[in-house]
């Protein structure tokens, strides 16, 4: 995956506070094993943490001023993007915002922002305070996307996934998938705390998937707004590979297979990893969002 290098990078989209610390609270979920069983439990679940039981019972805990601010510093053109972890997220999600800020309007909508939050450790958001093990997330409580990126080495180390750079950008598109449906209604439908493969819980999340494989298709051919030309100039066949590898390296029954030994589909929040990359794979032939109707 390549970047135009003469573009500029949009760093108000991406909020750096690694380095952080969280004032008051104490996050309840550690490191090792039971960090494993968070992240299994609360993987991509576009859902606060306090509904997952991981807040630290202080929702109102909030980042203090970062003290490695280095996105705003550092991430400046997508030439910063093609060797840097931490400017490529910047432009992923540059383009994924791109894109479906022109969907929207082709739609007669509007798209509203959302902010990534690259954190370390722990963080304080609107939906509670989680650590580092719950994976990235996104927070309808305040409509931002929360990111450690030491989590992509777990997608590989831990997923067997990649981790490639589209492995990335796919987990990014797919948070960016669950800001869609609440923009649009849809994310609600998942809270209704039921699981099982034919939940909504699971049906939102493979639509999200769907939504990040739509944004993948027009991903080469969104106009960037400081150069009117694509943000992302190629994606290679390896990289077209890597975003539904990464698809099923996180489904459900992938993962409790792994961690726990046996597959109990009435106990799913995601789907499993065939259905992960249907959906994905679905959304990045047709680039139509209709086609992400999961709930038919």
């Amino acid at each position: 995956m390549q970047f135009d290098d003469d573009a500029d990078l949009d760093t108000s989209e991406v909020q750096d506070v690694r380095g952080s610390r969280i004032p008051g609270g104490r996050a309840t979920v550690g490191g090792g094993i039971v960090g494993l069983i968070a992240l299994v439990l609360g993987l991509f679940l576009g859902v606060g943490p306090e509904q997952l039981g991981l807040s630290s019972g202080d929702p109102d805990a909030t980042s203090a001023a970062s003290s490695a601010a280095q996105v705003e510093e550092d991430c400046r053109t997508g030439q910063d993007a093609n060797t840097r972890e931490d400017c490529r997220t910047v432009a992923v999600v540059n383009s994924v915002q791109d894109y479906w800020e022109q969907e929207f309007r082709q739609r007669q909508g509007t798209y509203t922002p959302s902010r990534t939050i690259l954190f370390a450790d722990r963080i304080g958001t609107a939906c509670g305070s989680a650590t580092s093990a719950v994976g990235p997330f996104y927070c309808p409580g305040d409509r931002k996307v929360y990111l450690d990126l030491g989590f992509f080495d777990e997608l590989r180390t831990e997923f067997g996934s990649s981790g490639g750079p589209f492995a990335q950008a796919y987990v990014v598109a797919h948070e960016y998938g669950h800001h869609v449906q609440d923009l649009m209604g849809t994310l609600k439908r998942s809270q209704d705390g039921r699981t099982g493969a034919g939940s909504n819980a699971v049906r939102v999340e493979l639509q999200a998937d769907c939504y990040a494989g739509v944004w993948a298709h027009h991903a080469t051919t969104t106009p960037d707004e400081s150069t009117g030309r694509p943000l992302i100039t190629s994606l290679t066949q390896a990289d077209i590979r890597d975003g539904p590898e990464a698809a099923a390296a996180v489904g459900d029954d992938r993962i409790q297979e792994k961690f726990q030994g046996r597959v109990t589909p009435e106990s799913w929040t995601h789907g499993s990893a065939a259905q992960r990359q249907q959906w994905f794979t679905t959304g990045f032939r047709s680039g139509d969002m209709a086609d992400c109707n999961t709930f038919r």
